[in-house]
């Protein structure tokens, strides 16, 4: 991933309109306009099935996103919800989670732009489409195309090889390394290298700390 420098107006106007689809459960958009990049990290416990997952979420990077995060964890949008898929491919190792449906399609009825890493490439860069490492141990969003962030993200346990356009929003905690690794161990329900766990994995809850 790129070094980390922040634009002159990060966080300044966060934006939520409403997505082409529907929520998946009912919520209330976070609140728009500037949000605050102070405290720099905010920590997140993340019960699952499978064991807790600590979060450490990256508001001086990523302000609009764990603007969001919180938003949806203070509703209780992630609670009984499953991880739908799990990739163990050699360049790609992440668990992706924030789903109620559970099979991939669900949001929160708005979506939002992307920030860190995206945001350190100038619009038309050619190298904002090439591969980047994204580390073990990262947090970042999944999406449906530029600015179509949602509630869906992922946890990586390995380093995996993604284009710059995924929005990390913060790390995972030793604890929660260990459990992500006990689920990769598991593999993917049928076999492959991408699908659904072969361990059911539900998140119970999720709170900031």
């Amino acid at each position: 991933l790129p070094p980390f420098k922040p634009s002159a107006n990060l966080g300044a106007n966060c934006q939520y309109p409403a997505s082409a689809d529907p929520a998946a459960k009912k919520v209330k958009p976070p609140r728009t306009g500037k949000v605050p990049t102070d405290p720099a990290q905010v920590s997140a416990s993340m019960v699952t099935n499978q064991g807790h997952i600590g979060l450490m979420l990256a508001n001086n990077e990523s302000p609009c996103t764990v603007n969001s995060f919180a938003s949806l964890v203070g509703q209780k949008y992630f609670d009984n919800t499953k991880c739908h898929r799990l990739t163990t491919s050699q360049d790609l190792g992440v668990l992706q989670c924030g789903d109620p449906k559970g099979d991939g399609t669900g949001g929160p009825g708005y979506q939002f732009a992307n920030e860190y890493p995206t945001d350190q490439y100038l619009p038309n860069d050619p190298n904002a489409q090439q591969p980047v490492l994204y580390p073990r141990g990262t947090i970042a969003m999944a999406n449906a195309g530029p600015n179509t962030n949602g509630s869906q993200f992922f946890l990586v346990y390995k380093d995996s090889q993604l284009p710059p356009q995924y929005t990390v929003f913060g790390t995972i905690q030793a604890d929660g390394l260990a459990t992500l690794d006990k689920i990769a161990k598991a593999g993917v329900a049928g076999g492959g290298e991408d699908g659904a766990p072969a361990e059911d994995v539900t998140i119970t809850s999720l709170l900031l700390d």
